[in-house]
């Protein structure tokens, strides 16, 4: 992660926490983002829940649950420097993703879990990308059409000595 890689767009990413552990990553990181001005680059921490109804005895009993539990969300700009308040916090195993990159949740990913993302990215056509999600992952390529209503854009991407156009969300880009 170089500071090359910075990109002012927020994504969401997935913490995976220790056991338990989700509650208090959420608390400290929090306070984290407020002690060290963090605010623009840490947008959002959630731990997803859901109410859950129980019917025991003939009695209505509803309790919230953690949906994933062991997970913690964050909407955020990845950096460095974010990278490293969250992975020294107590009861942070690691970001989920490829090996030491993590990885943005897809736009599919976010809507499957209820989550609405505008994502706001600094691109104009004929700008030189790197795609940061798979089946295309780390390919460059330059941007040809911006959608911004759909969040999408049309790339052209070198593939096998070829020039291929591929439509992507905005998520699953990032600006050289």
């Amino acid at each position: 992660m170089s500071e090359e890689t910075l990109e002012n767009a927020s994504h969401w990413y997935v913490v995976y926490t220790y056991s338990g552990y989700e509650n208090k990553v959420k608390t400290t990181l929090e306070k984290l983002v407020e002690n060290r001005g963090l605010e623009d680059k840490i947008e959002e921490i959630i731990i997803p829940m859901e109410e859950e109804i129980e019917i025991k005895d003939g009695k209505q009993k509803t309790s919230i649950k953690k949906v994933f539990p062991g997970y913690v969300l964050v909407k955020m700009i990845m950096t460095d420097e974010t990278w490293y308040v969250i992975k020294g916090i107590k009861g942070v195993f690691n970001f989920v993703g490829m090996g030491e990159k993590p990885l943005p949740l897809s736009e599919d990913e976010l809507k499957n879990l209820g989550i609405g993302s505008v994502v706001n990215i600094s691109i104009e056509k004929g700008d030189s990308i790197t795609i940061i999600t798979e089946p295309f992952y780390n390919y460059p390529g330059i941007i040809e059409k911006i959608d911004k209503e759909k969040q999408r854009v049309t790339v052209k991407v070198n593939m096998f000595g070829r020039e291929t156009t591929v439509e992507l969300d905005f998520a699953q880009v990032q600006k050289i």
